[in-house]
């Protein structure tokens, strides 16, 4: 049987899309489904890491963008009701009464299950980030690249 292939864009920066992409990527790998997640604009800020950044070598605007910008997957806000950060307080508490797992543990969980993160190169440029600040084993992809791989996908979604 020929494996599956499952590609998604993650464009958004909100706590609750990005853990939409990384329920559908982990679920898919449990089911022997080859998954590559493209990062691109503020989809990055999933991948960073918060303690590879850095200000050195950026400009002004690229060091303002790096300090206001979520600092890692649990510095994103929700996509509706945020409420200045209390509507996640209250989604989280949610998901930890159903025994559900944070955003942080499903982005482990799709490393530790082989998921394919790539970094878009003109949304790395763009937003003054370094390929060296993210998380292991990122990659960088132009979206060329991305796209002659997506059209071997059997799944495509933009998140």
């Amino acid at each position: 049987m020929e494996e599956k292939k499952l590609s998604i864009i993650l464009f958004s920066g909100e706590y609750d899309k990005a853990m939409a992409a990384l329920i559908l990527a982990n679920s898919a790998r449990e089911m022997n489904i080859t998954v590559h997640i493209f990062f691109a604009f503020w989809g990055l800020s999933l991948i960073r890491d918060p303690d590879k950044m850095s200000l050195e070598d950026k400009n002004t605007f690229e060091k303002m963008f790096s300090l206001m910008a979520p600092k890692g997957p649990e510095d994103l806000p929700l996509s509706k009701m945020n409420f200045g950060g209390l509507g996640k307080v209250m989604l989280k508490e949610m998901m930890e009464e159903h025994h559900a797992p944070d955003l942080t543990a499903f982005l482990k969980g799709a490393q530790k299950k082989g998921v394919n993160f790539y970094a878009c190169k003109l949304s790395v440029e763009v937003m003054g980030y370094k390929l060296e600040e993210f998380l292991p084993d990122v990659k960088e992809l132009t979206a060329n690249e991305y796209l002659a791989d997506a059209l071997e996908a059997d799944i495509q979604l933009f998140i």
